[in-house]
C-alpha cells in the first residue's frame, strides 16, 4: 500500500475537523488541559477516526465496486484484508492511547477514558458495517462524532459539564444533516431538503450567545455564511457543485467546534478552531475528503 493510498482511505484531510472536536471537548469540560493530555487526545482520536474511515472502505468494497470503481479496494490498489488489518488496529492504537491517558498520566480518570474509546470504537465498527443498508446509518454517525466530545470531556472530569451534552446535542444534530446531504452525493441532484433543517440547530442555539459578545457574533456570521454557501451550491444540482457542499459541510464542523468555544468564552481557541476549517478546505484540494 502506498503513502497516497493509505492517506487518501484514511481521509486525512478531514483529520483538522477531529482535532477542533478534541479543542471544544477540551474546553467544554472546564478541565484543565495539559500539553500531554492534549498529545494523547488528538493522537487517539486520530486514529479512531482514520481506523473507521478505513473500515468504512473495507466494508463498502462490494458497493464501491460498482458505485466507485476508482477507490482503493476497487481499483486493485490495495487487498480488502489489508485495509480490515489497518482499520481494526487503528482502533486499537486509539484505545491503547486512552489508556495511557488514564492511567499513566496525572489527573487522568482511570478506567473512564478507555470505556468511552471502546464505546466509540464499537459505534465506529456497528455504522460502516451496516450504514449502506439502513436508513439510520447517519444517525450512527452522528453518534460516532459526538463521542469524541464525550470521551475528552471523560478523560478530563468524571462528570459531564451541562454544556458538554449541549455541545454533543449540537454536533449529533449537525452531523445528521450533513450525512444525509452526502448520501445523496452521487446523484446529479439534490432530492432531500429536509436535512438542512438539522443544520440550522447550532444557529438556532447560539444566536444568543452572539449578541453579546464581538468573537462569538463574528464566528457566528462566518458559520452561517460558510453554510449557506454550501446549501447554495447543494441547491445548484450538479454533481460537482453537490460534492463541494458536502466537503465545504465538512469542514463546517470545525466551525461549529469554534462557535461553541468562542460561547464558552474562549476567544484565541475559538479562532484557532476556526483555522481547523480552513486547513480542512486547503487539505481537501489534495486528499478527497468523501
Amino acid at each position: 500500500m502506498t503513502w497516497t493510498t493509505a492517506l487518501r482511505l484514511g481521509r486525512v484531510s478531514n483529520l483538522p475537523t477531529v482535532w477542533t472536536n478534541v479543542l471544544a471537548g477540551a474546553v467544554l469540560s472546564g478541565a484543565i488541559l495539559t500539553p500531554l493530555s492534549l498529545a494523547l487526545l488528538l493522537l487517539a482520536l486520530s486514529l479512531f477516526y482514520m481506523g473507521g474511515m478505513y473500515l468504512n472502505d473495507a466494508f463498502d468494497r462490494e458497493f464501491d465496486a460498482v458505485a466507485y470503481p476508482l477507490r482503493p479496494i476497487s481499483s486493485g490498489a490495495v487487498s480488502a484484508r489489508t485495509v480490515f488489518t489497518f482499520g481494526f488496529l487503528g482502533l486499537a492504537m486509539g484505545e491503547l492511547f486512552l489508556l495511557i491517558l488514564g492511567y499513566r498520566v496525572e489527573g487522568g480518570q482511570s478506567w473512564l477514558p478507555a470505556l468511552a474509546g471502546l464505546c466509540l470504537a464499537a459505534t465506529i465498527v456497528y455504522y460502516d458495517a451496516n450504514h449502506k443498508n439502513s436508513p439510520y446509518g447517519p444517525v450512527f454517525m452522528g453518534l460516532c462524532r459526538m463521542q469524541i466530545y464525550l470521551t475528552v470531556a471523560l478523560a478530563m472530569s468524571p462528570t459531564l459539564p451541562e454544556r458538554v451534552w449541549w455541545g454533543a446535542a449540537l454536533l449529533f444534530a449537525y452531523i445528521i444533516g450533513l450525512s444525509y446531504i452526502a448520501r445523496q452525493e452521487t446523484l446529479d441532484q439534490l432530492t432531500s431538503f429536509w436535512p438542512l433543517a438539522f443544520l440550522a440547530t447550532p444557529f438556532t442555539y447560539g444566536i444568543q450567545g452572539a449578541l453579546h459578545n464581538i468573537v462569538p457574533a463574528l464566528i457566528y456570521g462566518g458559520f452561517f455564511v460558510w453554510v449557506l454557501y454550501a446549501v447554495r451550491r447543494l441547491v445548484r444540482g450538479s454533481l460537482s457543485d453537490i460534492r463541494e457542499g458536502v466537503s465545504t459541510l465538512i469542514a463546517g464542523i470545525a466551525f461549529l467546534d469554534a462557535l461553541l468555544i468562542a460561547l464558552a468564552g474562549q476567544s484565541w481557541l475559538a479562532l484557532l478552531a476556526v483555522g481547523g476549517c480552513l486547513l480542512t478546505r486547503l487539505f481537501h484540494r489534495i486528499i478527497p475528503g468523501t
